[in-house]
């Protein structure tokens, strides 16, 4: 799989990982606002409460992921104040909050979004026992144009026959190009998760993996699919 890096990501993201053999993380695409690249939500007693990571993109409309850096180096102060705020009363805090704890207090010296996401995603996976390799897309040589096409001359660097995305994907992707390379192309199915003892209201599958960890600690990786 082929994707952007995100912050703290959904569930969803880690069994996209979880599911193949090799995980390239895109982030020479734009950096786009008001997306999933610096930012997450949290359950809160007050609903839904976004987590934002400070960046800079003033001036700068055409800058890429891996080159978007950090505006206020104090972001992980106060995300992981937020989290103990909210998640003090879930089940598993006591046990998870030191680990949660070490990814910031780790992760207070990166300088771009990219690498924190890198930081927070690599974690979570050795903690979920997630061994899938994962790399960045300019680890490989990219020189075709289109989209379609990069994915494609990425696949065949890593002699892939199977492709997984997901399923917006189907929005701009060309199926054509991917059966004339005999790449088998995958959609991966987000339906039915089970839900887990989750704080505050009613139940919310979108929300950040920390969620999960802070309610459901090392049971966490029975509510993935990979299980």
């Amino acid at each position: 799989m082929i994707s952007q890096s995100n912050y703290i990501p959904w569930k969803g993201y880690f069994d996209n990982i979880a599911k193949v053999d090799e995980f390239i993380i895109y982030d020479e695409m734009q950096y786009t606002k008001r997306d999933w690249r610096n930012r997450n939500k949290i359950k809160t007693p007050l609903g839904l409460k976004w987590m934002s990571i400070p960046v800079e993109v003033k001036g700068k409309f055409f800058q890429k992921i891996s080159d978007t850096k950090i505006s206020d180096t104090s972001w992980y102060k106060n995300h992981l104040a937020l989290l103990k705020q909210n998640y003090s009363k879930a089940p598993s805090y006591n046990k998870e909050i030191s680990f949660i704890e070490e990814l910031y207090f780790t992760s207070f010296d990166l300088k771009t979004i990219s690498e924190i996401n890198y930081h927070f995603i690599s974690n979570i996976c050795n903690y979920l026992n997630i061994n899938t390799k994962i790399s960045f897309s300019n680890d490989y040589h990219l020189l075709e144009e289109g989209k379609t096409e990069r994915l494609i001359e990425i696949c065949k660097q890593v002699k892939a026959n199977v492709y997984y995305t997901g399923s917006a994907a189907k929005n701009y992707i060309d199926t054509a190009l991917f059966r004339k390379e005999n790449i088998d192309l995958q959609y991966f199915d987000y339906s039915g998760y089970k839900e887990y003892n989750q704080l505050f209201g009613d139940f919310e599958h979108s929300v950040s993996i920390l969620d999960l960890i802070f309610n459901e600690g090392k049971n966490a990786i029975h509510f993935l699919k990979k299980n």
